[in-house]
């Protein structure tokens, strides 16, 4: 049996799920966590989000087109007839009310601010919607094409004769379209078993998974503090190096202390990622503490610089 088993919430996950730090349970078919919606996109909702990310560049054009309109229009007005008020017949001014809202240099401002707020909306969020789009049309999501991507380059470090192929991709971007949007909204399949291609079962990438983290124990690098270090995300004692190198991820940053052990299994220039190597008799309910930490803060240890293993990821950082 090939299940994985979740020590968090200690059941064994579905395929394609996979466990989320922020909301602290399984998600099916996981593709990400997403702040700006406080939830985890997943099989349930992840048309709905789609959708989300193609509605709000649009609502933003569509702002953005009245913004340079009334801009347009008012500019015109004040460059063509003066920009104090223009003397005109009292009796055309009782007949038109002033407006509402009255475009001074204040309003123009805050309409310039607005359409520049309009236009980095639509050019972000309308990133984000063809990326999940081409992950959509391969009938993945953003964790299992991260997996795609280290089993190939697992394949490629180790010159193994083998072929990694995705076993949920139907062959077809129209079927797997189909696999997230359906006329109901209601998506297809029950989120624990999934139609695969032919060659492939329900565990093949389950199985992959379970390589690439055995692949992880073996190419990890045992690390030993040698200095204390808060837990900051941008630290100004470890050098400026350190403090503008901080690696852009919501993954979180771990605190050390002068002369604990780390396992450290991916790392960047001045930034390593790893697990604590916690005693047997730690807090309780405590299984894994993991983060990032600036690298000037531990010293490889003497077995493990006799075999010179080098991080997953760090080679290709370098």
């Amino acid at each position: 049996m090939y299940l994985q088993y979740c020590k968090v919430c200690q059941a064994y996950k579905a395929p394609r799920s996979h466990h989320c730090r922020k909301c602290n349970r399984c998600v099916m078919k996981m593709d990400h966590h997403c702040p700006w919606i406080n939830n985890c996109c997943g099989y349930q909702n992840h048309a709905s989000f789609t959708l989300f990310l193609l509605l709000a560049p649009l609502g933003c054009i569509h702002a953005a087109f009245i913004f340079v309109m009334t801009m347009y229009t008012q500019l015109y007005n004040r460059l063509s007839f003066g920009w104090n008020t223009v003397k005109i017949d009292m009796s055309a001014a009782r007949r038109d009310p002033l407006p509402i809202i009255p475009f001074g240099l204040a309003a123009f401002a805050a309409t310039l601010f607005a359409l520049g707020l309009a236009l980095g909306t639509t050019i972000a969020v309308g990133m984000l919607f063809f990326i999940q789009m081409k992950i959509i049309l391969g009938n993945k999501t953003s964790i299992e094409s991260w997996i795609e991507e280290k089993a190939k380059d697992r394949i490629q470090y180790y010159q193994l004769d083998e072929v990694f192929v995705f076993p949920y991709d139907m062959g077809s971007r129209w079927k797997n379209f189909k696999q997230v949007f359906t006329w109901s909204g209601v998506p297809e399949g029950d989120g624990l078993t999934w139609p695969v291609r032919e060659g492939c079962h329900q565990y093949s990438l389950t199985i992959e998974q379970l390589k690439q983290k055995a692949d992880k124990r073996i190419r990890s690098v045992r690390y030993r503090v040698i200095e204390d270090y808060s837990g900051a995300c941008c630290p100004l004692n470890k050098g400026i190096k350190t403090f503008f190198t901080s690696p852009c991820t919501e993954e979180p940053r771990i605190r050390l202390q002068k002369g604990e052990f780390i396992l450290a299994t991916r790392g960047l220039r001045y930034w390593l990622y790893g697990d604590k190597i916690l005693d047997d008799a730690f807090v309780e309910g405590v299984s894994r503490i993991r983060g990032w930490f600036p690298r000037n803060c531990v010293e490889k240890c003497p077995c493990d610089a006799e075999t010179d293993q080098v991080p997953e990821g760090e080679k290709k950082n370098r």
